[in-house]
């Protein structure tokens, strides 16, 4: 499911036009975008976590040449899913 197609949805269940449903949708991610550029992280109780890490730097390989390369140091986001998203997955 793309962008697009989660704001339909969203606008479908929330009785919202697609507009509202989109403006919703982008002002939800720009939300959670924020906080974690605040280095906060983001729970949604029963969906999962969202946080930010740091990952140090390291030594990797090529892999066409097998040449050992620096990687930076960098920022990442994980996710943590929460039980009620694990078991209605599995």
């Amino acid at each position: 499911m793309r962008k697009p197609e989660l704001a339909t949805a969203i606008a479908e269940k929330a009785d919202l036009t697609k507009e509202q449903a989109n403006k919703v949708l982008n002002a939800l991610l720009d939300e959670i975008t924020g906080a974690l550029n605040r280095k906060d992280s983001v729970t949604l109780v029963g969906f999962g976590t969202f946080v930010q890490r740091h990952r140090g730097a390291r030594t990797g390989k090529n892999p066409q040449t097998g040449e050992p390369v620096k990687i930076k140091a960098s920022n990442t986001v994980a996710f943590k899913p929460g039980k009620a998203l694990k078991d209605a997955v599995n």
